[in-house]
């Protein structure tokens, strides 16, 4: 049978994308459907835009240490305003550079909402498109708990949009979101509180990273509450919000913001006219090489609910479009030691297993712990602290985990990713000659074990 494509890709995020150009580069008829916007959550509502609003939140603590160095300013003043039009400004020329990436590279570009009408046809308002294949890459989207007035509450969706900063802020969640908006959220200025159901954030992260941010939250003055939980949202008259907690407290804020999980986006997707099925959470079952239940249709990304991180999606999309038009090309995605970073303040840099981890695999360890005061920070009052960790296998050596909170915690931990990958030692470890003087060779010089 003759189709009108040998690819179409539902949704033009990372994954999405990367999928559509290289199967084009490989030579393959290629057509992307996106309903909403080019780049998907990361370029629109996700890392980009937040990252910039991390460094605008960032600009607080370089005029709090600037008395240090001998400048003398005046009384900074934010506008929130200026920062969101200039984060606009800057999504707007990326939204014009995945176009052109697409359109350069010969893809069939269809702005519409795309909805299967059968395993190898979908429907564009309208218009009917046959394919061999189909990618799904549509995505995740943040929930709100179904409480009385969850339509009071916003979610990352709304944050990157709002008219003015909030004066009071209640972040709820537990997750590297929730963490990261409360820092952008109290950098900024506003009275922020995060409450979280859990007896301690970052579930899944190092026992020594999660605490060790709890400690310096707290001595930013952040105003964290765990094991607690909102049962219901009222406005009042004076247009502010109140959260009743389960255990009977009511909290008053402007804003209740809510990053409690995100859902696998098929919402009018057709999936109904196709045999694709469902895993119990709710997200699309695939097999090792991104094949659903429906031998046509493939699906990658958040939607598919394994890593949900932008470069895991277009590592992803990149294996798919290998497979199926470059397969002497093709290598299956490695999901294991991937580096990752929470952009709280201080930011969290991490890669391999954490501690927790590499004792429930069975592995005998050594752990090497430095805390320390930055030297940015020893000619100013702040008392910070950076922590780094890592995690040895105390039979072969192996460095298993390497764990950062501080400054530049992202960066850093990049180029350890890297040293994990090639199966790195702690002899190896040490006998690299540090970058004096930096935090970062603090990893090399660590010779003490700590337990």
């Amino acid at each position: 049978m003759a189709y009108d494509f040998d690819l179409f890709v539902i949704g033009a995020g990372s994954g999405g994308v990367r999928a559509a150009r290289f199967a084009a580069g490989f030579g393959a008829k290629v057509a992307v459907a996106e309903s909403r916007y080019l780049g998907g959550t990361c370029v629109n509502v996700g890392c980009v835009p937040k990252k910039l609003l991390v460094y605008g939140a960032h600009v607080a603590d370089e005029l709090e240490q600037a008395a240090g160095f001998g400048w003398t300013l005046e009384e900074g003043h934010f506008d929130w305003g200026t920062l969101i039009a200039n984060k606009n400004r800057e999504i707007e020329r990326l939204n014009g550079i995945y176009r052109n990436l697409l359109v350069n590279s010969g893809v069939t570009l269809l702005q519409g909402h795309a909805r299967f009408t059968g395993a190898h046809e979908v429907e564009v308002d309208g218009q009917r498109y046959s394919a061999e294949h189909i990618l799904i890459a549509t995505g995740g989207w943040p929930q709100v708990p179904d409480i009385p007035g969850k339509e009071l509450a916003i979610t990352s969706n709304e944050a990157f949009y709002l008219n003015e900063l909030p004066r009071r802020v209640l972040v709820v969640g537990g997750g590297y979101i929730a963490v990261e908006f409360a820092g952008i959220f109290q950098g900024l200025g506003a009275d922020t509180t995060l409450l979280y159901r859990g007896d301690l954030f970052l579930r899944g992260f190092d026992g020594s990273v999660r605490t060790h941010l709890k400690e310096e939250l707290e001595k930013r003055g952040l105003n964290l509450q765990f094991n607690a939980d909102i049962q219901r949202i009222d406005k009042l008259d004076d247009g502010s919000l109140k959260a009743t907690l389960k255990d009977g407290r009511e909290l008053i804020a402007d804003c209740v913001f809510y990053a409690t999980g995100r859902r696998p986006m098929l919402d009018n997707l057709g999936l109904e006219n196709t045999g694709v099925e469902l895993d119990a959470r709710g997200f699309i079952r695939v097999d090792e090489q991104y094949q659903t239940t429906a031998p046509s249709i493939l699906a990658i990304g958040d939607v598919i609910g394994r890593v949900q991180l932008t470069p895991v999606a277009l590592a992803e999309g990149m294996a798919v479009a290998r497979r199926l038009f470059k397969p002497e090309q093709y290598r299956p995605v490695d999901y294991q030691n991937i580096p990752t970073a929470v952009f709280s303040q201080p930011p969290i840099g991490t890669v391999g297993l954490t501690e927790e981890q590499a004792l429930e695999a069975g592995h005998k360890v050594q752990i090497f712990e430095s805390r320390f005061r930055a030297m940015k920070l020893t000619l100013t009052d702040i008392q910070e602290k950076t922590l780094m960790k890592l995690v040895v296998d105390a039979e072969t050596d192996k460095v298993l985990g390497c764990h950062m909170v501080g400054p530049d915690a992202g960066e850093i931990i990049q180029g350890l990713g890297v040293a994990l990958k090639a199966g790195a030692t702690k002899l190896q470890f040490d006998e690299t000659i540090g970058v004096h003087p930096t935090a970062a060779e603090e990893f090399v010089t660590m010779r003490t074990v700590t337990r």
